[in-house]
């Protein structure tokens, strides 16, 4: 049941019939308890309400006890780098994207630089390291 806002504007020295009839008008209009506890205004349990604060309280303390709990057997930082879950640097977070791209930018040089810098097929063929059958520039038979 939805809510409607009203202001009741009976007048204070209204006739105490006019009073009560503005009174069950706004009961009429009232939430029912469902929407209550759908909007957290009203606690959705079956526990008495005289303990429901201690029942409260008991559900945070095990939730504050669960936290504490994950959070001793939490694995250390070095741990987390071993597993490649963190970065190895120390690199602040904003500068850690950047540092990745560099890295990856100055390895694709390094390798362009030797490939650029390989010995040809012949060199490698006289030196004994590479057969004639195996020649790159010869097309398999």
């Amino acid at each position: 049941m939805t809510m409607i806002n009203t202001v009741d504007e009976t007048s204070l020295t209204a006739s105490p019939t006019e009073r009560r009839n503005s009174l069950e008008k706004h009961l009429l209009n009232r939430p029912d308890p469902q929407d209550l506890k759908e909007r957290h205004i009203l606690l959705d349990t079956n526990v008495a309400p005289s303990i429901q604060a201690a029942s409260q309280g008991l559900a945070r303390q095990r939730t504050s006890d669960s936290l504490k709990k994950h959070l001793e057997h939490r694995p250390d930082r070095e741990e987390l780098v071993e597993r490649n879950i963190l970065p190895h640097t120390n690199a602040a977070p904003a500068l850690q994207a950047p540092a990745r791209e560099l890295e990856k930018h100055m390895l694709a040089d390094h390798l362009d630089q030797k490939i650029q810098n390989r010995p040809q097929p012949e060199v490698l063929i006289s030196q004994g390291i590479l057969s004639e059958e195996e020649d790159p520039r010869n097309p398999p038979i």
